[in-house]
């Protein structure tokens, strides 16, 4: 199929709506190599000192990892459940399952702040304010619409007759999902482990009502640190955070390709 050309008007203004997204990047990156020992741009001398402040940082490091494996065990939750729901949604399709669908999706339409009080009041009285399981159970509301809606988008658009070709043949439903239908959703499992794992590494308003101070992940060690001090410190980490968002990205495009995963 041939592509239609771009207009010369929509690559400008494709190219003026990145240099806007990139904007704050292109003063954020050169406030982490400041010398000076508060933020000013520009930096009146230039220094590498706060990435090496980030890792003697005792509760930056620490919260990093708190980050990382919280972030993790949300993403491998996140499609043992959301895969098994989208499976259902699609392909069983029970009755209320458009209903099912929204109902799933519901949390993205509340804001954050609303569905961390509410959390925090739920949470309060079970004791999980300030514990990795709580923790777990705030990002998965968030994690799981996502994977769910990926998930059933990248069912929905799978050949049908393929699968049952396979049940035909004599494979068994589990060996069909395993063998079939599974390796044909690659890049939907793809992107949607790489979009659980950033919004849950990323996410700072639900993790600001459920941490405690002994509890702390990387965005709200963040938080508390520039409320306490404004070194360049934050900045470093930002650009850090930025290097590991297209680290994440270069891996689903040497994985899967980010046309196929994000472009339907």
């Amino acid at each position: 199929m041939d592509e239609r050309p771009v207009s010369p008007a929509l690559k400008i203004a494709a190219g003026l709506m990145f240099l806007f997204l990139l904007a704050p990047l292109l003063v954020v990156l050169p406030i982490s190599f400041s010398g000076d020992d508060f933020m000013a741009f520009p930096p009146s001398s230039w220094s590498a000192k706060w990435y090496g402040a980030i890792f003697a940082n005792s509760v930056m490091m620490n919260a990093f990892w708190i980050s990382l494996a919280l972030a993790f065990v949300v993403t491998v939750l996140s499609l043992g459940i959301g895969l098994p729901a989208a499976y259902a949604l699609v392909r069983l399709k029970p009755p209320g399952a458009e209903a099912l669908s929204n109902l799933f999706s519901a949390p993205l339409l509340l804001p954050t702040i609303v569905l961390g009080l509410a959390l925090l009041l739920v949470f309060a009285p079970m004791g999980l304010i300030g514990s990795f399981q709580g923790l777990v159970a705030a990002h998965l509301i968030v994690t799981l619409p996502y994977a769910v809606r990926v998930l059933s988008t990248a069912l929905a658009n799978l050949p049908l007759t393929v699968e049952e070709a396979a049940g035909m043949l004599g494979a068994r439903p589990l060996t069909v999902f395993f063998r079939v239908t599974l390796p044909m959703m690659r890049s939907g499992l793809v992107s949607t482990t790489a979009l659980c794992f950033l919004v849950s590494f990323d996410e700072v308003v639900l993790s600001l009502f459920m941490t405690g101070p002994r509890l702390q992940t990387l965005p709200v060690a963040m938080y508390n640190h520039v409320d306490q001090q404004a070194d360049p410190m934050a900045a470093a980490i930002s650009v850090l955070l930025v290097v590991l968002t297209l680290a994440v990205v270069l891996v689903v495009d040497r994985t899967a390709g980010l046309t196929r995963t994000f472009v339907k």
